[in-house]
């Protein structure tokens, strides 16, 4: 994913400023999803309207521009979202590569380190789930209720790597005789 995928599909749900795309980005978009500031948002706002994905609708006071999605800006991100997940990206999930390399720590640091997945991925979806029970902000317009399926989404995969930490704890428990023999 890019953010000007982000920022298509943002403006693809209503025209919005920068300042407000930003403001999207400070709310669980960039807490969950994807993170950017108003200084990777307007220069690629900028290159979206180079491209001819995006286009000022309106010019407001003091140069406010409104920021509007073109249909082929609506091709781009329609095209983005159909391909299959993964498909010519680059992998990089921090999570894993922790997991690959969890066997360069000691035992007891092992199982800090997954009691803190098992923590942190509880509390965290537990904050979702709040989240989602939380009446919708009136002020996003357009964009309220933006996301109940991503915070779905979210608790689900949450709750699955909670399950997994615990499962691997247990498995720190188990000595590598009786796992190789189990699996036998």
């Amino acid at each position: 994913m890019s953010l000007s995928h982000a920022l298509l599909g943002l403006l693809a749900i209503a025209p919005a400023s920068g300042y407000e795309l930003t403001k999207e980005f400070e709310r669980d978009l960039g807490r969950y999803a994807w993170q950017a500031g108003h200084t990777s948002i307007y220069p690629e706002l900028n290159k979206l309207a180079g491209r001819g994905l995006v286009h000022v609708a309106h010019e407001g006071p003091r140069g406010a521009k409104t920021y509007d999605v073109t249909p082929e800006g609506r091709d781009e991100l329609r095209t983005w979202l159909l391909r299959p997940p993964g498909e010519g990206a680059v992998v990089r999930n921090e999570q894993v590569l922790r997991m690959f390399l969890i066997s360069a720590l000691t035992p007891e640091d092992q199982r800090r380190m997954l009691t803190s997945i098992a923590e942190n991925t509880a509390l965290t979806a537990a904050e979702i789930r709040a989240s989602m029970e939380s009446e919708d902000e009136p002020e996003r317009g357009e964009r309220s209720g933006f996301g109940r399926l991503a915070g779905e989404f979210g608790v689900r995969q949450l709750d699955a790597v909670h399950e997994w930490a615990e499962w691997a704890l247990t498995e720190l428990d188990i000595p590598d005789r009786e796992r190789s023999s189990a699996q036998a």
